[in-house]
């Protein structure tokens, strides 16, 4: 079992910026997978960003391709989402989750129904 809790999120005026934390406490003993997704009232869950615990190969939306950036601290446990240039269309409860199955991939680290653990959600809200 892994416990994931997001943390970070909040109000934030369009093109501001945020950083989201995700506490996953030995993530990178037990799990090859941890992603960012987002849900809005009404859509279905996005993959954000995704990122292997060995090698660090990460994987990101068209959306926020070139926004967003995805890293890790495994010292610490902590998978973070640094988010640049806010949008409204960002808005949304952002989760991290993680899986113990396979090492991220392009074809795989967006599909959510691999992932195993999912944290509450933190939402973000860009407005003016």
């Amino acid at each position: 079992q892994v416990q994931m809790a997001e943390s970070g999120g909040g109000s934030v005026q369009p093109g501001g910026r945020l950083t989201l934390s995700c506490a996953a406490p030995r993530v990178a003993y037990s799990q090859k997978c941890v992603g960012w997704f987002r849900q809005s009232p009404g859509e279905e869950r996005e993959g954000v960003a995704g990122i292997s615990t060995v090698g660090g190969a990460t994987y990101y939306s068209d959306s926020v391709k070139g926004r967003f950036t995805i890293f890790a601290d495994y010292g610490k446990s902590m998978v973070y989402l640094q988010m640049n240039s806010l949008r409204r269309e960002d808005t949304a409860m952002y989760y991290c989750a993680s899986q113990p199955y396979i090492y991220c991939s392009r074809d795989s680290w967006s599909r959510d129904v691999r992932y195993e653990y999912w944290g509450q959600g933190t939402q973000v809200t860009v407005s003016s």
